[in-house]
């Protein structure tokens, strides 16, 4: 792992570095430059989905970076309709084909999706693929802890990450409570709340104050919560800032204030309605 760059150690025994770069939304035939990009800052964690049609151009970074396998984290994700055991087998087949790899780091189902009552079948075929060497370590996206209790009395694998939607407007600190005391690591998607949350004004101020840019204060914030987060752009000015957070550290007070933004505001949709 980059020496600047944290890691959690998650219940597989597997480290993931605690910043990342989220690539939802960017186009397959940009993903190649931007993953590159990022590399070349020092990220060695990358994050994609099937949902965001880009893991053939992610894979192609990866490749041209010659960075060596085992000095990357890459996490993809299971999408909606390709829940079911058979089908999340199939589905992660295809992610494997175009990512290029012979394995991924983790593998999320990206929604619980209620509706469709198949998120446990699903999860099983995660714990199959994680025993035959192909994921090193899996976990969930957008789960509540019901979603999270019901898998676990079902199944024989707890979740080794849950990442949910996480910034101060919406700072999720039940299921991240919840995630702690079952050994669950917390990953934070949207922590910028889709950028709309860096002019508050605290930030702004936070910024002069500590000479840094609200997003550095943002992802300061994620990593004193012991968050991974996963920051995205495709500026290479702001991809490479938002990896230089090494050096300042955020005091109590001004966690506390950040704290306070707290509004219950999502950028996303609540998982307990997703799908429906």
């Amino acid at each position: 792992m980059t020496a600047s760059i944290p890691a959690v150690t998650l219940r597989t025994g597997h480290e993931i570095p605690q910043i990342g770069l989220g690539v939802y939304k960017v186009p397959d035939d940009e993903a190649c430059d931007v993953v590159l990009t990022a590399l070349e800052c020092g990220y060695r964690h990358i994050d994609t989905a099937t949902l965001y049609a880009n893991e053939s151009g992610v894979g192609e970074g990866i490749r041209r970076s010659g960075i060596a396998r085992d000095d990357l984290f890459v996490t993809t994700k299971v999408w909606d309709a390709d829940h079911g055991f058979d089908k999340t087998l199939r589905a992660f087949d295809e992610s494997a084909r175009l990512l290029g790899l012979d394995y991924v780091d983790l593998y999320l189902i990206h929604w619980p999706v209620p509706s469709r009552n198949l998120y446990v079948e699903t999860w099983r075929a995660l714990e199959r693929l994680h025993r035959e060497g192909r994921v090193r370590s899996i976990g969930v996206s957008n789960f509540h802890p019901h979603h999270l209790e019901r898998l676990m009395g079902e199944s024989d694998t707890a979740p080794a990450v849950n990442q949910i939607e996480l910034h101060p407007w919406l700072p999720q600190r039940d299921v991240r409570a919840y995630n702690s005391r079952h050994g669950i690591a917390t990953e934070a998607w949207s922590p910028f709340a889709r950028g709309r949350i860096l002019d508050d004004p605290l930030l702004s101020a936070l910024a002069r104050t500590y000479a840094v840019t609200p997003a550095q204060i943002l992802v300061r914030w994620h990593l004193q919560l012991g968050n991974i987060v996963i920051p995205k752009s495709v500026t290479p000015s702001r991809i490479r800032s938002n990896i230089d957070v090494a050096g300042f550290e955020l005091g109590a007070e001004d966690l506390e204030a950040i704290g306070r933004l707290e509004s219950g505001e999502r950028t996303g949709q609540d998982p307990d309605v997703h799908g429906q």
